[in-house]
């Protein structure tokens, strides 16, 4: 098992790729992920993701509350859902980077798997990614919604905000981060060809998850 300095030295350096990457800009997005003695590192609020301080995290219990550091981001509920309904899951990743939040934009998306999968990588890594309907950032509606489809999946898309994703390690969680945003970026560069794309069949996707 890793210790807590290592996770959160983790945690530092996955906030620094993804932003120097362009997947997080300004103090958009945030992250945690649970450590040894049960209780929770997340970024604290308005914190840019590629100039963490791993001296100056927030730290919180799995109800929230604030045991030392700066106060964590509003969304850190959506986060300790996750945890409480899908223990497996040990990181989360929040962004709102351009494909993901595009995707979100979008009308009429299945609220129970915004991806038709047209490749085999994110049945594989995260299977059905569930659309969670737009309330305001912060809102404990999220949590809530979030908490109750959070069993089994790995993946959510929030209406007009952005992307979710987790992990049963840190890298984890920001390899299906990279995967969710590639997946939705393959929309957007087949606009215009709908009618030719070839679209996994059930039977290949009942392969992919067996």
């Amino acid at each position: 098992m890793k210790t807590k300095e290592e996770l959160i030295a983790e945690f530092v350096e996955a906030g620094k790729t993804l932003y120097e990457r362009g997947y997080a800009t300004g103090s958009a997005g945030n992250m945690s992920i649970c450590l040894p003695d049960g209780t929770v590192a997340a970024t604290p609020t308005g914190s840019c993701l590629g100039r963490l301080d791993a001296d100056n995290l927030s730290i919180v219990d799995k109800d929230g509350n604030l045991l030392s550091g700066p106060k964590a981001t509003k969304e850190v509920l959506f986060h300790l859902a996750i945890y409480r309904n899908n223990p497996e899951q040990q990181a989360v990743v929040h962004l709102h980077c351009c494909y993901c939040t595009a995707y979100a934009c979008l009308k009429d998306l299945n609220k129970d798997s915004v991806l038709d999968p047209i490749t085999p990588y994110v049945v594989m890594r995260m299977g059905d990614v569930p659309l969670i309907p737009y309330y305001k950032p912060g809102s404990i509606h999220l949590a809530e919604d979030i908490g109750a489809v959070a069993a089994g999946h790995n993946a959510f898309l929030m209406a007009n905000h952005g992307m979710i994703t987790c992990g049963r390690t840190m890298n984890e969680a920001v390899c299906n981060a990279e995967e969710l945003e590639a997946s939705c970026k393959l929309f957007f560069v087949l606009r215009g060809c709908e009618d030719r794309i070839r679209y996994l069949t059930e039977a290949e996707i009942n392969e992919l998850r067996k």
